[in-house]
């Protein structure tokens, strides 16, 4: 793995980015997600570097939404990106904390340990009045040394979940609404049907948050001390393996371990079963 000595915390606040965002090893990367008609005008923070998610992180081959990359394209696109072995990353969209933690897992499936969310995102960045600017597409000059590591344990994928769900020594967390959890709404993909994965719990991202950050370190831990984690091993699901890796940026912060997402979640169990 990639050195691990780089952040103090999984997350950072707005106030340590201005700080020490002129690191040379410091890459910022904007991992939000924008619908079609938004403009191209939006803001970034500045020396932020644009990762779309969706086209270049995720297979797009894959029959599900934001399916996980082969370790070769996340290579691949990273480099691209600049990025080095030794370099710094944090990451943060335009949602507050939505899309990077699903950026920031990704790094860490594949060995890069010194990778950081950034607390409240952009939203809280631009609340403090701190600098931005306009986005533009730009060609970077030189790429970097990136090397891939798959950490298998870090994710998991259809063929593991029945297992897990029958496994008393793991718990499956899933991060959708309550309401979606109990088939009280339907799912807001097209003709994917409502129900839960055997055996899974909820615990809504959104019970996570104060804001657009995080609730404090000991609020969090007490959230998940309701289910009596213990040494259980921890995966986390949600609806297509985005929100559940908030799920993961939390568990990370208050120290629990043996921590996975499912990649497919509820919108592959939900489709491959009856």
């Amino acid at each position: 793995m990639h050195r691990t000595d780089g952040f103090p915390s999984p997350v950072v606040s707005c106030e340590w980015l201005l700080k020490n965002r002129h690191k040379k090893e410091l890459v910022v990367l904007d991992a939000s997600v924008y619908s079609e008609n938004e403009s191209l005008a939006r803001k970034i923070i500045s020396e932020a570097k644009y990762v779309d998610i969706k086209r270049k992180l995720s297979d797009s081959n894959g029959e599900f939404p934001n399916t996980f990359p082969s370790q070769v394209q996340f290579e691949i696109e990273v480099r691209k990106l600049g990025i080095n072995n030794e370099s710094l990353i944090v990451v943060y969209d335009n949602k507050g904390v939505y899309w990077s933690p699903r950026v920031w897992w990704l790094f860490k499936s594949f060995g890069h340990q010194n990778v950081a969310v950034l607390d409240g995102g952009l939203p809280e960045w631009q609340r403090l009045g701190f600098e931005t600017t306009f986005y533009r597409e730009h060609q970077l000059n030189q790429h970097g040394n990136f090397t891939a590591n798959y950490q298998a344990d870090k994710m998991r994928f259809f063929y593991h979940i029945n297992e897990i769900s029958k496994n008393e020594d793991a718990i499956i967390l899933d991060a959708r609404s309550e309401d979606r959890f109990k088939s009280i709404i339907p799912e807001p993909r097209a003709g994917l049907r409502s129900g839960t994965i055997p055996n899974s719990e909820n615990l809504p991202y959104t019970s996570l948050f104060d804001g657009h950050c995080l609730r404090p370190k000991e609020d969090l831990k007490t959230i998940f001390s309701a289910f009596n984690i213990g040494s259980r091993k921890l995966t986390f699901s949600c609806g297509s393996g985005i929100t559940a890796c908030i799920l993961a940026l939390a568990a990370e912060i208050v120290g629990i371990k043996n921590l996975s997402v499912y990649d497919g979640s509820w919108t592959e169990y939900g489709t491959l079963t009856k």
